[in-house]
């Protein structure tokens, strides 16, 4: 079975997808992702992320142990092992990537196998009712993060199932019935 990229705009429910996906089927597995930046308070290294050092980062690129990966902010980068996936697939597990539009790319070069799952909202409107009533970023962030949505919407088209969250259940089980479809 191949890994599953999920992928999609702010605020589209990605998160809370990838938790019911997580709970309803016991042998997923969702990819953890490395980081050069320190932990914060309360997260736990291989749990949370696998907390690297830059020089370490640098190794798993040049040995092509990362499927995707990205300097965040200009500061830290993150990224996601190989090793890790491929291990879980070796024990059979369903794997789970959750990524941006760009690291979704590189996932698509590093590892064409990978069945690619874009969740979109119902409409536009829709996410930026979201994005606004959430209330966790103010007006220039929500902006900034519409106009990153409104890209990643317009490449949708590139993955292999479009998947629109107009219900969280519903969405979750069209995921569930697109993964026991592909093997």
């Amino acid at each position: 079975m191949p890994a599953f990229v999920i992928c999609g705009p702010t605020a589209v429910g990605k998160g809370t997808i990838v938790r019911e996906l997580l709970a309803a089927q016991p042998n997923m597995w969702l990819s953890v992702s490395a980081t050069t930046r320190t932990p914060r308070e309360g997260e736990r290294d291989g749990t949370d992320y696998y907390f690297v050092s830059p020089q370490r980062f640098d190794e798993l690129i040049a040995d092509g142990d990362m499927l995707e990966w990205a300097t965040v902010h200009g500061v830290h980068r993150y990224g996601t092992p190989r090793t890790a996936v491929d291990e879980a697939m070796a024990k059979g597990k369903i794997v789970i990537l959750e990524v941006d539009l760009d690291g979704a790319r590189q996932i698509r070069a590093s590892m064409p196998s990978a069945h690619q799952i874009f969740i979109s909202p119902p409409t536009f409107e829709d996410l930026e009712t979201r994005l606004e009533t959430r209330g966790t970023e103010g007006p220039s962030e929500r902006a900034r993060r519409l106009e990153t949505a409104r890209v990643e919407m317009a490449a949708k088209d590139e993955f292999d199932s479009i998947v629109i969250n107009d219900d969280v259940a519903r969405a979750t089980g069209e995921i569930l019935s697109i993964m026991t479809q592909i093997k």
